[in-house]
């Protein structure tokens, strides 16, 4: 898995945003959760709150809302994964790997 990247002010660079924009790898999607969690300022507002079930909150941070964008631009990953969100930048996403079926 490649690693996101970070301007000098701690901002995901916009090869990371293009990253999560462009993601295709679904047949492991935790894989694609688990690099925005590398790519979210606050880590206290990004949870697992139940078993595939994530809650983020950009609290209000600019970085975590260029990577909500990139999020929302990835149309797999949006129409596939987002459960709701809220106004004041609350989002819950359902992201689990596909069964895998013997046979």
């Amino acid at each position: 898995m490649i690693e996101p990247t970070f301007d000098s002010d701690g901002y995901p660079t916009d090869e990371t945003l293009e990253a999560i924009e462009k993601w295709n790898k679904w047949d492991k999607p935790k894989e694609f959760i688990e690099f925005v969690r590398k790519c979210w300022s606050y880590p206290d507002r990004f949870i697992e709150c139940k078993r595939d079930t994530y809650y983020l909150s950009t609290g209000g941070w600019s970085g975590n809302e260029s990577v909500i964008g990139a999020m929302q631009s990835n149309f797999v990953f949006w129409s596939i994964c987002w459960l709701q969100s809220k106004r004041g930048g609350h989002y819950w996403f359902k992201v689990k790997n596909p069964e895998v079926t013997n046979g």
